[in-house]
């Protein structure tokens, strides 16, 4: 599962404690339950397009970021800043499953004021909030831990996070499992600098990501590059679009394509065919996916 080279660094999205830092964790070649130093350092950042900004502007190696629930869907800032920012590309997959818990110091749910987290996870609980804590005013947030340090002095306030992020940080669990799906998961891409002719070109695997806008809106625009994936047997396991940001009504879509067993690339012929048809298009890379939600469990580091 693991190609990155020793020693380093990974962008997440901090502080530590979040699900992304243990998709990090679990990226690393040496898995820091096994050793007494961890071979990559890991370096907090306070959003996912700092995280991306740092990889392309050459300030890190690596970034580990979402980019899809299987509750709430994609992730608008990871697929927005991959569009905007160059010399990016995916280096691997990685599912992992959701367990989120609702962690403060509150004597009794009824006393919580305030539930603050990233807005993917307090979507993905929404119905168990609304059942349990009807009284409490939801408060996003840039990541699951970001106001963990609040709950250690303020009893009416409670944060949705990991069970691993209350352990970090010594904090009780009031309720878990709180997600309203119990198989929600969560996908993430490992991205590094993509530069012709060096080493962290994009490795191959079983699914190519790519990025492609249209030159006008009219009928059938979107059915030709669609139609370039049908007549080459491809078979799309993600569509999405997201605006352009130029004017309303144009959209950019991101594809991710399942390769032939035989083919861990996308062939230079359908790249070709959906240059012509794009008004910009971007190969994000050719990966393998590694589905740790169907491993019966995963390790988590400390």
């Amino acid at each position: 599962m693991t190609f990155l080279s020793p020693s380093s660094p990974i962008a997440f999205l901090g502080p530590v404690g979040t699900y992304t830092e243990l998709a990090a964790l679990l990226a690393c070649p040496e898995h820091p339950h096994l050793h007494s130093q961890r071979s990559h350092p890991l370096v907090a950042y306070p959003t996912i397009s700092a995280c991306l900004e740092a990889v392309a502007a050459g300030q890190q190696q690596w970034a580990v970021v979402p980019v899809e629930n299987s509750v709430e869907g994609g992730v608008s800032m990871t697929l927005d800043a991959l569009w905007q920012l160059e010399g990016l590309s995916i280096r691997q997959a990685l599912i992992l499953p959701i367990r989120h818990a609702l962690i403060g110091r509150a004597p009794q749910l009824a006393q919580i004021e305030q539930v603050y987290s990233h807005p993917q996870a307090l979507a993905q609980c929404q119905v168990w909030l609304r059942s349990y804590l009807p009284q409490a005013t939801l408060i996003p947030t840039r990541s699951t831990t970001e106001e963990l340090e609040r709950v250690q002095t303020q009893p009416t306030a409670a944060v949705i996070a990991s069970e691993r992020a209350a352990a970090l940080y010594n904090l009780p669990i009031l309720a878990c499992p709180i997600n309203d799906h119990p198989d929600n998961c969560t996908r993430f891409w490992v991205i590094g600098r993509s530069q012709a002719g060096a080493d962290l070109a994009s490795p191959g695997g079983s699914h190519t990501s790519l990025a492609f806008s249209l030159p006008e809106n009219v009928p059938g625009a979107l059915l030709k590059p669609l139609q370039v994936f049908a007549e080459q047997g491809l078979n799309m396991s993600r569509i999405e679009s997201r605006p352009t940001k130029k004017s309303a009504g144009t959209y950019v879509f991101f594809v991710d394509l399942e390769n032939a067993p035989t083919q861990p690339y996308l062939s230079p012929t359908v790249i070709a065919s959906i240059e012509r048809i794009a008004e910009t298009f971007k190969l994000l890379g050719s990966y393998p996916v590694h589905d740790l939600s169907k491993q019966g469990g995963i390790l988590l580091p400390n």
